[in-house]
């Protein structure tokens, strides 16, 4: 059973979503399709509840994401939507294969985009008590992706906490950046491979992505390096760490242009792996707030080649 924290009973809670939603414009039309028979889902409330703790080391985590049939299968689609990544990349200023490494890392390609019906995911939460306030805020805009035709509310699948499509926008994020690059009318984030390659440039242009440098390497440390050295907020020129004598993975010095660097282990307690990482680091961790995620989706990127 469902057993909510909220004090409403979810019908007359649902009943205030209606109102609040034909207040804000969305169509009654809409309204029966999405809210008609909608009930709030147990199992949304057991994963936001029981999320498992997070016990891969980092090699793990790489090794899982960042899989070497991944890279294959990513290479492939490189090659294969070429055309499409070329003109998409040249608009938005993103590398193709920094756009397929998300595609990957997010959906498989867009073979695991999700299984819950978004609606109902969305008001479960939004009822729930919890974080009310911020999943009520995408619940609407989720109903006006509806209302404004890009996809049926049957349609509209993702995951258990409303992220959807092939690069997981949540609904706040496809109100922001996605784009109907086809010129259809909709932006289709479900199916269209020009609207979710141009999607997920989008967003990495808007958040700060500089063409011009990439996201951070692998590097090695020196024999007694100080740990006030590790961190997102100590930030040196890549001159200054090559005196400090941090070199690349293979032991060569460092690039010659001087970035705004930062040094990051992202295995808790050891300085191996380490990681050299510029501005555009950043710009991944806007997408994704965990550096493990970051440095994968930079690690495939890699992979898949310049």
């Amino acid at each position: 059973m469902y057993a909510a924290e909220a004090s409403q009973p979810f019908p007359e809670w649902l009943d205030g979503v209606r109102s609040e939603a034909l207040e804000r414009g969305i169509r009654t039309e809409t309204l029966d399709a999405a809210l008609a028979d909608l009930e709030p889902l147990a199992r949304v409330i057991e994963l936001d509840r029981n999320q498992p703790e997070f016990k891969l080391t980092f090699r793990q985590y790489l090794d899982r994401v960042v899989s070497d049939r991944r890279a294959r299968k990513g290479r492939e689609l490189l090659e294969r939507h070429a055309p499409l990544l070329g003109k998409v990349s040249e608009t938005y200023g993103v590398p193709p294969r920094l756009i397929v490494a998300l595609w990957g890392i997010e959906t498989d390609f867009g073979r695991i985009t999700g299984g819950f019906p978004v609606i109902a995911a969305l008001a479960t939460l939004a009822h729930d008590g919890r974080r009310s306030t911020f999943f009520r805020r995408e619940l609407m805009l989720a109903l006006e992706i509806i209302d404004q035709g890009h996809i049926a509310a049957g349609d509209m699948i993702g995951s258990w906490a409303g992220a959807m499509g092939q690069n997981q926008f949540m609904p706040s994020s496809f109100h922001a950046y996605a784009v109907d690059h086809d010129g259809d009318g909709e932006k289709n984030i479900w199916g269209s491979l020009p609207d979710i390659f141009a999607s997920t440039a989008n967003y990495l242009s808007r958040a700060g992505w500089s063409d011009d440098t990439t996201w951070g390497r692998p590097v090695r440390l020196p024999p007694g390096f100080s740990d006030e050295h590790i961190g997102r907020s100590v930030v040196k020129g890549l001159a200054d760490w090559q005196r400090l004598g941090v070199r690349k993975a293979d032991g060569t010095d460092l690039p010659g242009r001087n970035l705004p660097a930062s040094i990051i282990t992202p295995q808790s307690g050891s300085l191996d792996p380490a990681f050299v990482v510029y501005e555009n680091f950043e710009v991944i961790l806007k997408w994704n707030r965990s550096e493990y995620f970051a440095i994968a989706v930079g690690t495939l990127a890699d992979r898949l080649g310049r």
